[in-house]
């Protein structure tokens, strides 16, 4: 099979995959945050940490006045540090946080709405290159800040993808065809714009992540269940009928 047939046909699984979804969960109105900015800190802060620790970071920053450009421009970084402790790596985060600040003001005059009507892969390239940015992160601020429809490729998504058989395994050298087959199923036609759909995909994935497709895999009840390759179903009913 060429590679532009394999596209094509994890596009088409991760097409079934979302009406599944949206089915089984309905719309999730993500990034939970008031406001772009709120949105981007939390990108920051969630990285190796639950997002309860980062909703308690969020809400120490809101009551001093600092969950906005302005707010961190003037914050102490020791202070800062211990607003965000809750979501750990605090030194790393802060720095990071600032570092952000400092290029959006050097580049795009403080301003969101410029840096969202810029190109998005230039975007893309001058997120990836700050501090504590990885692709993960980068996504989530040009999808839920900057309203760009790109695809977040997380580690339920590689896991999800790995366990249905689209990619041989759940391992980030996989995302270049992941996100090709992601955007191509982003561009089919349908109801919704394709920027909802691209946040609610990464929702929905999110959800089942949590629910079922755990590091070990609970798939009774999921969604995507009856999309699982059929070799690997007989193996968990065999796991099922020996336990």
């Amino acid at each position: 099979m060429s590679r532009a047939s394999q596209i094509g046909r994890v596009a088409s699984t991760l097409h079934a995959f979302s009406s599944a979804l949206y089915r089984a969960y309905g719309p999730q109105h993500w990034w939970p945050a008031r406001t772009r900015f709120e949105v981007i800190v939390g990108a920051y802060l969630t990285q190796a940490t639950a997002w309860a620790s980062v909703e308690r970071s969020l809400a120490n920053l809101r009551r001093a006045g600092c969950l906005n450009l302005d707010g961190l421009r003037r914050t102490p970084v020791s202070q800062l540090q211990a607003l965000i402790r809750p979501s750990g790596f605090v030194r790393r985060k802060a720095a990071s946080l600032r570092a952000f600040v400092d290029f959006l003001d050097a580049q795009h005059g403080g301003s969101l709405t410029r840096l969202s009507r810029q190109d998005v892969l230039r975007t893309r390239r001058q997120l990836l290159a700050l501090p504590g940015v990885g692709p993960e992160t980068a996504d989530v601020i040009l999808v839920y800040a900057l309203g760009h429809p790109a695809i977040v490729i997380d580690t339920y998504l590689r896991r999800v993808a790995h366990r249905h058989g689209l990619i041989p395994a759940a391992a980030e050298r996989y995302d270049p065809e992941l996100r090709a087959a992601a955007e191509q199923m982003l561009s089919a036609p349908a109801l919704e714009p394709v920027l909802a759909r691209a946040q609610e995909f990464h929702a929905w994935i999110v959800e089942v992540g949590k629910r079922h497709c755990r590091a070990t895999a609970q798939c009774e009840g999921c969604p995507l269940q009856k999309f699982l390759p059929r070799a690997s179903v007989q193996m968990k009913r065999l796991h099922h009928s020996n336990t």
